[in-house]
């Protein structure tokens, strides 16, 4: 068995899969260290297996002890996890308004912090801990009516999302030793990344002050999305400084190209499914490490399930094949075809005909 992210003998893994010989045969089993934090990014073309190869993670982490797995779902992919025989609890999030400062609500909300709404919804935020208080607080501001109308729409937008709550998601949801899934498949995308941010300043902020002694694992599937609005601060923070106090980041997408140069630079375990975009290849390509020789495009795989790893702690390259998953995978790709055999079965219906038949 090799251990990919460490070099020591010791500590808890969880299984990634096994080799791919060059005949397709099977190799010895490769695991993933889980013992240490790591920044990983797990990229992919859609259906190449990078969500599948997420969950795999996942899975072992459930079973790893002293870590604490977050799951950022925004595509309903990891719910099936709530109902198999697995240790899995799926929410649907809500933060405190203070969880966000008040440069991070004029971002979310596309505001100018040094003008007009923006300006008074900036002092809100800094005034007030709830969403209600910030409302109210702004209808009784000192300003022109027409600046707080303005804040006033952009603070009930933000009420619309109902995200927001006097309480929010309990730091022992977030650091239990189950898997804590944020279902966010019903959220747009300034909703959603403004749970991101809260999530992340929240794991980040909680290891730093020793409210937690699990180590946090923070997988954000389809991460592009969040990758240039509100999550973007505290994603980087995680990614450039979370190592220290112990705070895993896994992000999985299929535009490597739209992640920050940071974060791919900062990668110590790359996992890259098949990639046919020569801006996402070249994305990867410019942070190639030295020791992995020859042309980092001819390198990677072209089956689905199987992926090159590279380990830059130990400084070396994998060609491994994922293996199985335990659990439902919920991001399958819909086919006409499951649905034939009970489309044929359907008696057509009349009035539809009739209309049909009585069309212009």
């Amino acid at each position: 068995m090799v251990v990919i992210g460490r070099e020591a003998a010791t500590g808890p893994t969880t299984r990634l899969g096994h080799y791919r010989a060059r005949d397709g045969s099977r190799g010895a089993a490769v695991d993933i260290d889980v013992d240490r934090p790591h920044v990983g990014l797990v990229v992919g073309k859609r259906g190449s297996g990078k969500t599948y190869t997420l969950g795999v993670l996942a899975e072992g982490l459930i079973t790893a002890a002293g870590v604490a797995p977050v799951a950022v779902d925004p595509m309903g992919a990891f719910t099936p996890l709530e109902t198999a025989d697995v240790s899995a609890m799926v929410v649907h999030p809500s933060v405190r308004a203070d969880a966000l400062d008040p440069r991070q609500w004029c971002t979310v909300l596309g505001l100018d912090p040094e003008q007009g709404a923006g300006a008074l919804v900036w002092r809100a935020a800094s005034e007030c801990a709830t969403l209600d208080g910030m409302r109210s607080w702004v209808a009784d501001a000192d300003a022109a009516a027409s600046t707080v109308r303005a804040a006033a729409n952009y603070l009930a937008l933000a009420a619309s999302w109902d995200i927001f709550d006097a309480t929010g998601i309990e730091m022992q949801t977030l650091c239990s030793d189950s898997l804590t899934v944020l279902d966010m498949s019903g959220l747009a995308s300034r909703p959603a990344g403004a749970v991101l941010a809260a999530v992340a300043t929240a794991l980040y902020d909680a290891r730093i002050a020793e409210q937690t002694s699990r180590l946090p694992w923070l997988l954000v599937d389809e991460a592009h999305v969040f990758t240039d609005g509100v999550a973007r601060r505290p994603l980087r923070r995680l990614v450039t400084r979370g190592r220290q106090p112990g705070v895993s980041c896994v992000l999985a997408t299929q535009r490597p190209s739209a992640v920050p140069a940071t974060t791919v630079s900062q990668t110590d375990l790359l996992v890259a499914h098949r990639l046919t975009s020569m801006a996402d290849i070249n994305a990867l390509q410019a942070a190639q490490p030295t020791y992995l020789d020859g042309d980092f495009a001819a390198r990677l795989p072209e089956t689905t399930g199987d992926a090159l790893v590279v380990d830059d702690g130990t400084e070396s390259v994998h060609h491994v094949t994922v293996r199985e998953r335990r659990t439902p995978h919920g991001g399958k790709t819909p086919r006409a075809s499951d649905f034939a055999a009970d489309s044929a079965h359907e008696a057509p219906s009349r009035n539809c005909e009739t209309r049909w038949r009585g069309g212009n």
